[in-house]
């Protein structure tokens, strides 16, 4: 089955569906981004301490406590859980747009790569294991980067006539 340029071919009431989909997704996830620049302030001594606490800096204007083992395991959990969801849906959507294979493997692909570096990052960060921040501030960037990618590749194919 030839997959490479079929979203160009859909219905619009199909296409009106995946792009309405992906407003409201993206309206979730960059909800989600916001989130994460309100708790950890986006920069690596930040993710540290959302993690790990900040009870020794006697001047820190929010105290913070070291996430429990139980909170950890919910955060891994629930957001490995949905990331890989929300990347199935975006990829096999993906699947069917007109791009270069290799480019459209990579945006396919790299974000499951990406969940399960930020998300294990966090739990090795937890565990002591510091430098992994720096693993999940990259990480969580080039899955910000290939969702964005994707998702305007996906609307600029949405929005062209047939041919």
């Amino acid at each position: 089955m030839q997959l490479n340029g079929l979203l160009l071919t859909f219905p619009k009431e199909i296409k009106l569906l995946i792009g309405i989909f992906l407003l409201v997704l993206s309206v979730g996830f960059y909800t989600g981004l916001l989130f994460v620049g309100e708790t950890s302030s986006a920069e690596p001594m930040g993710i540290e301490e959302h993690y790990l606490g900040n009870e020794s800096d006697e001047e820190a204007e929010v105290m913070k406590f070291k996430k429990s083992p139980k909170e950890m395991l919910t955060i891994v959990h629930t957001h490995i859980l949905s990331m890989s969801l929300i990347f199935f849906l975006l990829g096999a959507i993906m699947a069917t747009t007109r791009l270069n294979y290799k480019w459209k493997l990579f945006l396919m692909l790299e974000p499951f790569a990406s969940v399960l570096l930020t998300f294990g990052g966090i739990y090795f960060l937890w565990t002591g294991l510091t430098w992994f921040k720096y693993i999940v501030m990259f990480s969580g960037f080039l899955m910000t980067m290939t969702y964005t990618i994707s998702v305007l590749v996906i609307f600029s194919q949405l929005l062209k006539k047939k041919a």
